[in-house]
């Protein structure tokens, strides 16, 4: 699973309905299953993390899978070894799934092609790489708007004709690229809103048309707020990373919270009963005000981290279940 650009609304529900069955068994007093029992995991992070990483160990275990930690800093990558061979390493202690994070775009479709070359019959799934993709927190967004949606019967086709905004550092986005493909794909009406450094002059067009469906996704940008929050049910906002001032695409934190940034009275154009996104760390008082955050009846960020562990037990049991250690 490297990226959501070729998944169906088939294929999406039954990410949401695996998930509902897992949300249930977290409810239990003993919230654990033996359904990777014998699996061994591997959660290789060469990017610092802390919600993905704990989240997929965390449903890893309470699959009753095995889970092999790695960590660059005191790996043999610090001698030179390569990633490949780092991979090929968990290959041989029996790894039959792979959960990889990267700071450079590609590198989980590298290691999932070396996998194939050698007919491990590893899976590959995709925990965030540099700018392009971040399937599993856009499947946990998913859930979590499915679930506010319907609670008792949660699906994708509660999203046909919602408006989602999302704001924010768009075109450095993992998050977002990933949230385009699976909102648009349910029929949810996506608007951006940025900057124009941050979200350069058609954009979604362009997005839009590397579907194999071009021109049937409705993603509609724009270079100020009010329109892309004006009736909107969801507003997602995404981490603005403080290198952008560096790099002279924003003059100021200040100056972006200003035009930008999430408060209460900006909510106000909105659908009643809009409900916040963030898929954190988040800048507090830059793209989410306190009192928004910290506001239960309007911010899903902590939902969003409880759904991200049932999300991604889903996950690793569509692509574990059958493996073994003795395959």
């Amino acid at each position: 699973m490297l990226s959501l650009a070729d998944f169906t609304l088939t294929e999406l529900e039954t990410v949401v309905q695996t998930a509902v069955s897992f949300r249930e068994v977290l409810s239990r007093r003993t919230p654990k299953v033996p359904a990777l029992q014998g699996v061994v995991v591997t959660t290789m992070f060469f990017e610092s993390s802390t919600r993905t990483r704990s989240s997929f160990e965390l449903a890893a275990k309470r699959l009753s899978a095995e889970v092999l930690n790695f960590t660059p800093g005191t790996s043999s990558l610090s001698k030179g070894e390569t990633i490949l061979d780092t991979a090929k390493t968990y290959l041989a202690m029996g790894a039959n799934l792979m959960v990889i994070r990267h700071q450079d775009s590609g590198v989980p479709q590298v290691i999932a092609r070396a996998m194939d070359q050698l007919n491990s019959g590893v899976g590959v799934l995709n925990a965030g790489d540099g700018l392009h993709a971040h399937p599993s927190q856009a499947l946990l967004d998913l859930f979590t708007l499915a679930l506010v949606l319907n609670p008792d019967n949660p699906s994708t086709s509660l999203l046909q004709g919602k408006k989602i905004a999302i704001i924010g550092d768009i075109l450095h986005s993992r998050v977002a690229r990933s949230n385009l493909w699976s909102l648009s794909t349910c029929g949810a009406e996506v608007h951006l809103a940025a900057p124009p450094t941050l979200l350069p002059p058609g954009f979604a067009e362009a997005f839009a048309n590397q579907s194999d469906r071009p021109g049937e996704r409705s993603i509609v940008q724009h270079s100020s707020l009010a329109p892309a929050l004006h009736q909107a049910d969801f507003v997602m906002a995404l981490r603005l990373q403080r290198e952008r001032m560096a790099q002279h695409l924003l003059p100021s934190l200040r100056e972006y919270q200003q035009h930008f940034g999430l408060t209460r009275d900006r909510l106000i154009c909105c659908r009643p009963g809009v409900r916040i996104l963030h898929p954190g760390p988040v800048n507090r008082g830059v793209e989410i005000s306190s009192d928004l955050m910290d506001d239960s009846s309007l911010s899903l960020i902590s939902d969003q981290v409880r759904n991200g562990v049932a999300v991604r037990m889903a996950l690793l049991y569509l692509m574990g279940v059958g493996k073994t250690a003795s395959e």
